[in-house]
């Protein structure tokens, strides 16, 4: 039986992103993209393919991400079975490449310039898309009972600003930067945190774990930041092995959006 190999182009390289592209990697369609900034900011830097930009090749779960230059380095990086991540936010490698499936993983919250006549294909991941309208299909990315349905009608659940439970912590799991400046730490992902102990500053000001929990992100120590911007990832459930592997979440959405691609190719007409 003929296969058909899709070529998909992945607008970021965060840990959604990176989930993403490992379901798809896995299940064949290994001509894969993935569009970054010039500087991306992931805490969990241990699990994200984005990491290829500062250090030229990163594996998760054994699956090897390697930063290209320009678009004409992405054949020779798909015939060694590695995943090429280029610095193009703008997505203007779109008319080099040509994917049948663009995916709009940046998690923006909002919709900030893909086009639903980018590719045959084009899905968007949480809200800020409209199937139909820019995108053929989005996929739910919050996290309860509509987790990763693909939604072929209509938006994803508008967002609340307020992170998914883990062992009943949402808010208290995650720390973001109260003011600009620079972020300083001397911890390390992986490490075992108590109430109260010392993660980090944000110029002068402490950031301090409200929960028990291992240090599951980190923004890297001397990162310039923004108000607003996270900072840090504390996972109530204790298992430093959680650190090195992409999330239940981003693997969950990793097969909705695998859903939507198969009933692209292979759905009868």
């Amino acid at each position: 039986m003929k296969t058909l190999i899709p070529t998909i182009a992945i607008r970021g390289a965060g840990d959604l992103a990176t989930g993403v592209a490992l379901r798809l990697y896995r299940a064949g369609m290994r001509n894969i993209v993935m569009l970054e900034t010039e500087k991306p900011l992931a805490v969990r830097r241990k699990v994200v393919f984005s990491e290829a930009i500062y250090h030229q090749e990163v594996m998760v779960e054994e699956i090897t991400a390697k930063h290209c230059t320009q678009c004409s380095e992405i054949s020779e990086v798909w015939a060694k079975g590695m995943v090429p991540v280029i610095c193009d936010p703008k997505a203007t490698c779109l008319e080099t490449v040509k994917p049948d499936v663009l995916i709009d993983a940046i998690i923006a919250k909002k919709n900030i310039g893909t086009k639903i006549s980018m590719a045959p294909l084009v899905i968007g991941l949480g809200p800020g898309f409209t199937a139909g309208e820019d995108v053929h299909a989005s996929v739910e990315t919050k996290r309860g009972h509509y987790l990763s349905r693909v939604i072929t009608e209509g938006s994803a659940i508008p967002n609340t600003g307020v992170p998914g439970s883990v062992k009943g912590f949402t808010t208290e799991r995650v720390h973001w930067a109260d003011e600009a400046g620079v972020f300083t730490t001397q911890s390390d992902i992986g490490a075992m945190l108590k109430k109260g102990d010392l993660i980090g500053y944000v110029n002068t000001q402490p950031i301090t774990a409200t929960i028990d929990g291992v240090l599951r992100g980190l923004l890297p120590n001397g990162t310039p930041v923004q108000k607003g911007t996270k900072i840090a990832d504390v996972d109530p459930r204790n298992d430093p092995a959680y650190c090195g592997e992409v999330s239940d979440k981003a693997l969950s959405i990793g097969g909705g959006v695998l859903e939507a691609i198969c009933a692209h190719l292979f759905a009868k007409k």
